[in-house]
């Protein structure tokens, strides 16, 4: 049984019943006022759907959600790491805030049931979409900052974050791992995330092989092997990177300069 709330263009807005409780519960702030946060929680297709007047979707406080985060996590790893370079606290920060990180935290908020969206995007999985709770939480750290100010936004933001900034301390490994590494150089061009596909399995079912591809925009980036999908993906990143590299070194030895 899925915790899916549906939403109804009615008088109230189509807003969930007890949304403001759950809200504030998983937040620790009150969710007013209720208009602000009731955008935070609107996605963009959802206005077409609505009644007049229309209500604002949530991209302008994902805009300033998206700020407050990058500062916090910024600081949060600065003043963690002290003995770190700043390459290094780059691909930190990158580990906390990358959509499938924050769309992990906006999961354990159990952010999606309050999304107010489309029939077709809720028919279509949205609302248990990576980019659709990234942006849906962004959206709230900003309504919290507009709402309350900064220190309120950034304690939210630094609980929220806690459980990975931890990890980062017992075992950088993930925030250099190539899959994190190629992340954080894609996402200096787009938000848009890669995406890892398998694309041939070979062995017996006790000793598989799998091969797997990264893709990005339409592009394939790299392929990988290994014995498990997340040793392939690693390896896709990998040969990403390498190609990066190499295309690199290319067109900088052809620059007659």
């Amino acid at each position: 049984m899925t915790d899916r709330v549906h939403f109804s263009n009615d008088a109230s807005g189509g807003a969930a019943p007890g949304w403001e409780a759950g809200l504030a519960e998983a937040l620790g702030v009150p969710p007013q006022p209720a208009s602000l946060f009731l955008e935070a929680l609107t996605h963009p297709s959802y206005p077409a759907e609505a009644p007049p007047p229309k209500p604002a979707h949530n991209q302008r406080l994902e805009f300033l959600g998206d700020a407050v985060i990058g500062l916090v996590a910024a600081h949060m790893v600065w003043s963690r790491f002290p003995d770190r370079p700043e390459g290094h606290l780059a691909r930190m920060r990158a580990a906390l805030v990358n959509s499938a990180a924050l769309a992990g935290v906006a999961r354990r908020l159990g952010l999606g049931r309050w999304i107010r969206m489309s029939r077709g995007e809720e028919l279509s999985g949205s609302r248990d979409r990576d980019s659709t709770l990234c942006d849906a939480l962004e959206a709230v750290v900003g309504a919290v900052y507009a709402a309350y100010g900064f220190e309120r936004a950034r304690a939210l933001v630094e609980r929220l974050l806690a459980p990975a900034a931890e990890r980062l301390a017992e075992d950088e490994a993930p925030a250099f791992a190539p899959k994190t590494v190629l992340q954080e150089l894609l996402q200096q061009e787009s938000r848009e995330v890669p995406e890892y596909v398998v694309v041939e399995r070979e062995g017996p079912p006790h000793a598989p092989v799998f091969t797997v591809a990264v893709r990005w925009r339409g592009e394939e980036l790299g392929r990988g092997r290994g014995t498990t999908k997340k040793a392939a993906e690693q390896a896709a990143a990998a040969d990403a990177l390498a190609r990066r590299r190499s295309s690199k070194a290319s067109l900088q030895s052809d620059d007659p300069a």
